[in-house]
């Protein structure tokens, strides 16, 4: 079951390797409970295209080990449903994760401070 969203940001930390937190909590998690959105993907994808970190070898790597969930109707309801006062991938991501159920792992907590029911969590520090 699906537990955590990993954004952007965070996702390009994990692939870093370089926060030792951030290391520690998946490792701690079972297999299927981090996953990332086809919308942190994007962020990430790119980035990746206009030659930032990760490399595409080690973006499919992740993709190999933490699941791409797809942007279904439900999550498009959600987004319908929430406040527009920041960029509009903060807020698919935030109503993809409220329409799983998920807790969205990041570094920019403030970005989603202001999404009622939102649970939000910083793994990096």
């Amino acid at each position: 079951m699906i537990r955590y969203l990993f954004d952007a940001n965070v996702a390009v930390y994990a692939m870093d390797g370089g926060n030792p937190l951030l290391r520690q909590r998946m490792e701690d998690c079972e297999p299927g409970e981090i996953a990332i959105s086809v919308i942190s993907f994007a962020e990430v994808a790119y980035g990746t295209y206009v030659g930032k970190p990760p490399s595409a070898a080690l973006l499919d790597a992740f993709l190999a080990a933490i699941p791409l969930i797809p942007f279904d109707e439900a999550a498009a309801h959600a987004y319908a449903r929430l406040p527009f006062k920041r960029a509009r991938f903060d807020r698919l991501l935030a109503a993809h994760a409220l329409s799983i159920g998920a807790t969205i792992i990041t570094n920019n907590e403030a970005d989603f401070a202001d999404v009622p029911g939102l649970r939000v969590e910083n793994w990096t520090l």
